[in-house]
């Protein structure tokens, strides 16, 4: 790949982008690319792609030229070549790229090239940037701010009347672009926005760090990239550090938490599907913010929403008036059904510590039903590294049934097993390799007034018409 892939380098303009030509991006359906295809053609560059998945017809409504399967000659003639760190170097169309002298970019520096010129705002962490970046995007376009937005899922909250193709991209006319900020791969290095949220620097992906320091490191050098306010989750520890780094090197950083904190969290109560939250900004009365989503996590994750539209001059009142809007996200706590009497609610978590917080948000909406788990482990290295914390979270459900490994970009490992999660818990833990038959059994264990949640960062959601299906057969 070329030097313009580097994390940190300086992205190309738009201007240039055209210039070049075609851009073509490979993998193009998946939800972190979808939005940078749609976000491109809408502002004019000839694009194309292509996937292996027969997903396509969203990214074409958005006006990308898409093809199913990849050949190296989808490369001939494009201008520049815009991949993942889930595609690999073998991959066809980068080898062609490669031969022809076709500049490669990470998606980030793409994103980073749309965001030039507008007031960028970077949400990142371990955990929580999906749904918070969602929120800023939702507060500020029912403040009539029409921000761009890329974030890695849909956004289940239209504009108007008009809905997007793809849904977690949106080509706003106002200055303002929001994007959610990926550390997995240190690919967020390549962002230079006015204001940044960090909702929490617990260590994660060590497959591609090596060791927390230099994780939390890279949050470090991303604080350093913020042109305006550094905003922080007092809350967690490693935030906190941060915070304190960046305060140090000259940074501006704004707080929001539970315990001290610039911005507070003073309440939170939950209420059906959701539950009130109660604000205080610096210097100025409480306001109640009424939130349609579960958890206590969640009144964080508003926390910052509202901090971050405050930064950019939305009233407290109507900053409110949009957390109270937002629905939520795609696969975040995302209702799929009901059947025979069990509601089914699918949930992207796959680290312990969004495990556990999902399962203490389902308490409550279960009511006197119990929360059952259908658990798909996402990658080798994470099932390894955090088996005994992933058994502690999982603990926190009535029952769990684990399913084998989600691969992703990860090559297989036969020692590694959903095994090591169940063999670490008690009689109310099974491991069932295939993903199917572990549909059914959960399906079989839940009864009517039951809560049972699909998780997982993998293909787990399609088994929730699977367990809708059983559940409707008894």
């Amino acid at each position: 790949m070329s030097a313009e892939d580097v994390p940190g380098g300086a992205a190309p303009g738009l201007d240039e982008l055209a210039a070049r030509g075609r851009v073509h991006l490979v993998g193009v359906a998946g939800a972190g690319m979808s939005a940078v295809g749609a976000l491109l053609a809408a502002r004019g560059l000839e694009v194309s792609g292509s996937d292996a998945s027969g997903a396509l017809d969203a990214v074409r409504a958005a006006g990308v030229t898409a093809h199913q399967g990849h050949d190296g000659s989808l490369v001939d003639g494009a201008g520049t070549l815009v991949v993942s760190s889930a595609i690999r170097p073998t991959n066809p169309e980068v080898a062609r790229a490669g031969q022809l002298g076709v500049p490669v970019l990470h998606r980030s520096v793409a994103l980073a090239a749309l965001m030039a010129g507008r007031r960028g705002v970077a949400v990142a962490g371990a955990h929580g940037k999906t749904t918070t970046s969602a929120m800023v995007a939702v507060v500020l376009a029912h403040a009539g701010l029409d921000p761009s937005w890329a974030i890695g899922g849909t956004v289940r909250h239209p504009v108007g009347e008009h809905v997007d193709p793809v849904g977690g991209a949106h080509a706003g006319t106002g200055d303002v672009m929001v994007v959610e900020a990926d550390e997995s791969d240190g690919s967020f290095l390549a962002y230079r926005p006015e204001i940044a949220v960090v909702t929490n620097v617990e260590p994660d992906h060590l497959d591609h760090y090596g060791s927390r320091e230099a994780f939390e490191q890279a949050f470090v050098d991303f604080a350093a990239r913020v042109s305006g306010t550094l905003v922080v989750c007092a809350d967690d520890p490693g935030a906190a550090r941060l915070a304190g780094a960046a305060r140090a090197s000259g940074t501006a950083a704004l707080t929001y938490g539970r315990g001290t904190a610039d911005v507070r969290v003073e309440s939170w109560h939950a209420v059906g599907d959701g539950g009130v939250v109660e604000l205080t900004w610096p210097g100025e009365a409480p306001v109640v913010v009424r939130l349609a989503v579960p958890g206590a996590h969640n009144a964080l994750n508003a926390a910052a929403a509202w901090s971050v539209a405050r930064l950019l001059g939305v009233s407290a009142g109507a900053a409110a008036d949009g957390l109270a809007a937002f629905v939520g996200t795609g696969r975040r706590f995302e209702d799929r059904g009901t059947a025979g009497g069990v509601r089914v609610v699918d949930d992207y978590a796959h680290h312990p510590t969004e495990i556990a917080a999902l399962l203490r948000a389902a308490r409550p909406v279960a009511g006197d039903g119990r929360v059952l788990v259908l658990f798909q482990p996402h990658l080798f290295s994470r099932t390894a590294t955090f088996a005994a914390q992933f058994a502690e979270a999982l603990a926190l459900a009535d029952a769990v049934v684990v399913t084998d490994v989600y691969a992703a970009r990860e090559d297989p490992d036969p020692a590694v097993t959903g095994a090591l999660i169940t063999d670490r818990m008690g009689p109310q833990a099974r491991f069932v390799a295939d993903r199917t038959e572990a549909a059914g059994v959960i399906a079989a264990l839940a009864e009517p007034g039951d809560l049972v949640l699909t998780v997982g960062a993998g293909d787990v959601t399609a088994l929730a018409p699977v367990v809708l299906k059983a559940l409707g057969e008894r």
